[in-house]
Parts: structure tokens; sequence; C-alpha cells
């Protein structure tokens, strides 16, 4: 069996593992007398603490062989975390099982990013990843069908046990990957064989990420979009829940599925339009979706804004999902930090993204749901002018990266994709 399949097999599962229940939460609060702030308070918490691992998650990553077991810890985090909310709705239970979830989360990403550097090398990684998010986005939407299905017919607590039902396939599939065909350099992003010499390994200090301009400016636009970007759901699924209670779980779900859908065909052909068209201008149509997410989601009353909102963050989430990965790998291959990059990039997005349901949320509470959207959205501009000021610049270094890395040694993976 090809390695990449369990991969697949993985990045499926990993989808509830990652995105957590999610607007299903905010519902399930919500009818039991939680407060939009309130609940944007303890996602804030969550993200906070999601937002601090993330870099120490990747440094792991790159300092461990035990890949596989950082994936099956997230998927045990995730049940605990089902188990914890089954058993109490108070703010701190609520509380600490947000907080596994953002572990899980964080962990997750670096350790996926990881596996599929080091089984098909860095010219293949962004089909690859590809493959997997299109597995993950498809993992989204059965979750978000079954969650639907679920919340209607026993009650949207069950949400949590089919989360935990996912936590247990990701710690299964994880070990069906085989140790031998992860690489254990090329997967930290060292161009060089695991049967070469056992001289040491150079890497270049942490201190790269810093001296690496392009990262950061990436690593700030995003932290800039998702300050904006990350409450819409939760909020738009909360101002569902608001105007119709009776059918909030499967309109929360066709919310979700929406998204996933056009997520996944986005994925699909991400590392195609990428090699076509090159980082900086698919990254800078991502952004463009926030602020036409904003005004759509401010104008058009639910559920008839819900096609046009969640096309919107399907299309911006979907190419971030391959590009971002892939434009780190392409930044920081041959330096050994490339999974420290991918977290510290997710962490510094996660900044942005922890502070935008406790804004998203005070400001709905205090000026109602279409005055939220706006404000969150007007933070585009934050976005733009970073990556449009600084756009000449961070072409120049992806150029110039390019025929640095065509000289590295890389993984052999054709084979995994005939």
């Amino acid at each position: 069996m090809k390695p990449t399949f369990p991969l697949i097999a993985v990045s499926f599962f990993a989808a509830d593992v990652q995105a957590g229940v999610g607007p299903f939460l905010g519902i399930y609060l919500l009818a039991n007398g939680w407060t939009s702030e309130k609940i944007g308070t303890v996602l804030t918490i969550a993200g906070i603490v999601g937002m601090l691992v993330t870099a120490p998650a990747g440094a792991l990553v790159d300092a461990t062989t035990r890949r596989r077991g950082i994936v099956a810890a997230g998927g045990a985090l995730t049940v605990l975390a089902a188990v914890i909310i089954w058993l109490g709705q108070g703010f701190w239970p609520v509380t600490l099982s947000q907080i596994a979830t953002a572990v899980a989360g964080a962990a997750m990403g670096p350790a996926l990013a990881g596996l599929t550097l080091g089984i098909v090398g860095r010219q293949n990684f962004d089909r690859q990843f590809g493959r997997n998010q299109v597995a993950n986005h498809a993992g989204n939407i059965a979750a978000a069908l079954l969650s639907g299905w679920l919340g209607a017919w026993l009650g949207i607590v069950y949400v949590f046990a089919l989360s935990a039902a996912f936590g247990v396939g990701c710690m299964l599939t994880a070990f069906l990957i085989p140790a031998r065909s992860v690489h254990r350099h090329h997967a930290r992003g060292i161009a060089r064989d695991d049967n070469d010499d056992n001289a040491p390994v150079q890497t270049d200090s942490a201190s790269i990420l810093v001296r690496n301009r392009p990262l950061l400016l990436l690593a700030i636009a995003l932290a800039a979009f998702n300050l904006g970007n990350s409450a819409m759901l939760p909020l738009y699924s909360l101002a569902v829940a608001s105007t119709h209670k009776a059918g909030a779980s499967q309109i929360t779900a066709a919310n979700i599925g929406i998204a996933q859908v056009v997520m996944l065909l986005a994925a699909a052909f991400a590392s195609r339009l990428t090699r076509r068209f090159g980082f900086w201008w698919i990254i800078l149509v991502t952004l463009l979706t926030l602020p036409l997410r904003a005004v759509t989601a401010a104008w058009l009353e639910p559920p008839w804004g819900i096609f046009p909102v969640q096309i919107l963050d399907g299309i911006g989430a979907g190419l971030q999902s391959v590009a971002v990965p892939a434009l780190v790998v392409h930044l920081l291959h041959g330096s050994g930090r490339v999974n420290l990059g991918q977290g510290a990039v997710q962490g510094v997005q996660a900044a942005g993204a922890c502070l935008s349901p406790l804004i998203g949320g005070w400001l709905a509470h205090l000026f109602g749901y279409p005055v939220a959207f706006m404000l969150l959205g007007s933070v585009s501009v934050a976005s733009f002018a970073i990556w449009i000021g600084y756009g000449g610049q961070i072409r120049q270094a992806c150029d110039e990266r390019g025929e640095e890395l065509s000289k590295l040694a890389d993984v052999d993976s054709s084979r995994l994709f005939r």
C-alpha cells in the first residue's frame, strides 16, 4: 500500500480534530443560556492557548521522528474534549474542552505537513498536500452532514460524540502510515538522504524565522486577515440561531457544508493554480474574499446569505490551505526549520483568529450582527496594504529561492503519483 493512502485517511479524520465542533458549540451553549460575548470569551481563551502552542508544536515535529505519535495524540485530545463537554456545560469545563481542542488542532497542522514533506519531498509537497486538503474538507463535509442529522434527530449534544469518533479514526489511521516511509531528514526540511553517513546534521538557528522577510510579511498579512475572517462563520451561525431556532443545527450544517464543498474544489486546483500564477497572486485572491464576504453577510439576512457568504469563505480558505504551507516550505526548505516555520506562521495567524470571536461577539452584542460583519471585514485593509505594498520583494524572493531549491537533493516520490 502506498504510504500516501493512510496519509489521506488521516487528513480525512483530522478534519474534526482541527476544526472542532465549531459553530455547533455556539448553538449548544446559546440553547443553555450562554450569551454571545461569553461564548466569544471561551473561544478567545482557547485561541490564545492554540496560538501559544503552535510554534512549539512545529519545533517538536522538527525535533522528533515520532510524527505519527503527535497526530495520534491530537486525536486523543479530541476524544477528551468531547467527554468533558458531554459531562458539563459550566464555564470552566467548556473552556477546558476548547483548550484541549485548540492544542490538538495546533499540533495537527505542523505534524501533517512534516509527514507529507517526509513522504513525498519538496517538489511534490504541494501536490500531495492538496490531496490531503481535499480529504480534509471531505471529512468536514461528512462531519457537517452527520452533525446536522444527529442534531435534528438525537439532539445537538451527540455532535460531540461524533467528534470523538473522528478523533479515534485519526489515532488509528496515523499508525497505518509505515514509519520507514517518512524520511526523517526531508521531513524537517533538510536535503539529505536518511542512508547518508551519521555525521551531525547542521540546521539553521531558529532566528531564521525573523530574518526571513517574506515569511514575516506572510504571517502578518494572514494575522490581519484572520482577525476579520475567523469570527464570520460562528457569528453567522449565531445569527442563524437567533432567527431560526427550530432548525438551527440543520442550517448550521448547511453553513459548514457549503463552505467545505467549495474548499474541497479550491484545494483540488490550488497546486496547479499556484504553479501557474505564483504564490503572491493566489494569496492576494484569498485576501480579497474577506471584504466581499463581510458585505454579503451584512446585507443578506440568514438563511439567504448562506450560499454567497460560504462560497467566498470556501475559495479563500481552500486556496490558503494549500498555498500557505507550500510557500513556507518554499521559503525555508534546506534550513531544517520548516515545521517550526509552519507552526510559527499558524501561530501568528492564530493571534488574529483568537481575538476575532471576542471582538465579533462584543460587536454583535452592542451593535447587531450586520455592523459586526462590516467592521470585521474592514480589517482587510491592513492585509492588502502589506501584501500589495511589499509584493515586489515577495515575488523576487520566491524566484530566487526557486533557483536555490533546484540544486538541492529531494525525495524521489514519482512512483507515488502514478
